[in-house]
């Protein structure tokens, strides 16, 4: 097979430092839109969707093969927080938690996906973010070290 071919759906899950609820309404939307930049331009990946709460987001896109999702985190992370800050949209500095969740969606739950991840904000007036981490973890079989 002369090229290699993949596709690959990632759930990428990642919150506000201390989960601080610093993503302000005002700004929400730019935010994501830049995200989405970000994805498409800077990695040549297609954003499915978009969308979080105050304190965390997630995001549903189709990975380029030539990208880690380390580098995705990364470099959305880094900077989006910088762009956050440089535009002035907070009195306080902003930053992202260190770690981040990615699940790999198989391509029958993608629309399933896509309505939770747009369903947030409801979602999350019955459960925690720090909660449903959890249950990702536990549905996932990950252990995570720092608890």
């Amino acid at each position: 097979m002369p090229h290699s071919l993949t596709k690959i759906w990632i759930h990428l899950i990642f919150g506000t430092k201390e989960r601080m609820p610093f993503i302000k309404e005002s700004f929400e939307k730019k935010l994501y839109e830049y995200i989405k930049q970000i994805i498409e331009s800077d990695f040549k990946s297609l954003l499915y969707t978009i969308n979080g709460t105050s304190d965390h987001i997630h995001i549903l896109m189709l990975q380029n093969q030539n990208y880690s999702i380390a580098d995705f985190a990364k470099n959305i992370k880094g900077n989006s927080s910088h762009w956050i800050n440089q535009n002035g949209f907070l009195k306080a500095k902003f930053a992202w938690q260190t770690g981040y969740g990615a699940f790999s969606v198989s391509e029958s739950m993608i629309e399933d996906v896509k309505k939770y991840i747009l369903n947030q904000k409801e979602h999350h007036r019955k459960i925690s973010f720090a909660e449903e981490y959890k249950k990702f973890e536990e549905k996932y079989g990950l252990v995570n070290e720092n608890r």
